[in-house]
């Protein structure tokens, strides 16, 4: 696998991201953000890179490597998954809802 990716701690959003790609957003069940969602970052061949978990307020962040990514997420709630195609540096903002 090329490049790198970590899993900083999870917090408010970031406004600016530099020289980093930065997929970053929000866990929701019917709208409403959902904390303690296990939220995984998978390449574009679908292999698992990251996890964190979200925050109270639902926020996840991963510094990624420029490329297509899937957001998973998992919660009591339920599953849901979103895509985001992350072609070079800045904030990459994907919005995950989660049903059963």
């Amino acid at each position: 696998m090329s490049g790198g990716c970590a899993a900083p701690e999870q917090g408010a959003p970031l406004t600016d991201a530099g020289d980093q790609v930065v997929v970053q957003g929000t866990v929701s069940a019917q709208g409403t953000p959902v904390g303690g969602a296990f939220v995984r970052l998978l390449d574009g061949s679908g292999e698992f890179t990251a996890e964190v978990v979200s925050s109270p307020r639902g926020d996840f962040r991963f510094f990624a490597a420029p490329g297509s990514w899937t957001v998973r997420a998992l919660h009591r709630s339920g599953s849901g998954q979103a895509e985001v195609s992350a072609s070079g540096p800045g904030v990459h903002t994907v919005e995950v809802a989660v049903s059963a």
